[in-house]
C-alpha cells in the first residue's frame, strides 16, 4: 500500500525540449542585428566618411586658400602652422583661428573684396 499512495503524490518527471531550440534563440536576435547593421549604414558609415574628408582638408590648407569658417567668416588663409590658421577677412584685418573651425575651402577667386 505505501507504493501506490507514494505514487499519488509523486509523479514522474519527464524531460521537456525547447521548441525551436537554437534556431529559435537565433530568429529572436535577428532584428536586434537587423537594426544595428542599419544603423551602420545609416549614421556611422558617413560619419566616418565626413571625418576623414574634414581631416585631409584641414591637412591641405595652404597660404592663399580662401575659407569659410565654422563662425561664417570668409576669409584668405594667409599663414598656416600645426593647429591654428591665421586668415586675413579685409584688407589689413587679420584673425587666428583653429584649423578645427575651418568647415569649408572654397574654389580659389570666390572672395574679390580682399
Amino acid at each position: 500500500m505505501t507504493t501506490w499512495s507514494n505514487n499519488v503524490f509523486i509523479s514522474n518527471a519527464f524531460a521537456q525540449t525547447v521548441a525551436g531550440g537554437t534556431e529559435g534563440s537565433l530568429m529572436s536576435f535577428l532584428p536586434i542585428i537587423l537594426m544595428f547593421v542599419v544603423l551602420y549604414f545609416l549614421m556611422i558609415r558617413p560619419q566616418m566618411k565626413r571625418q576623414k574628408e574634414q581631416k585631409s582638408m584641414m591637412e591641405a590648407l595652404a597660404k592663399g586658400d580662401e575659407i569659410v569658417t565654422a563662425g561664417g567668416i570668409l576669409g584668405r588663409v594667409t599663414k598656416v602652422a600645426d593647429a591654428y590658421v591665421t586668415v586675413e577677412v579685409a584688407d589689413g584685418t587679420e584673425v587666428v583661428i583653429q584649423k578645427a573651425a575651418v568647415t569649408t575651402l572654397l574654389p580659389k577667386g570666390t572672395i574679390k573684396s580682399l
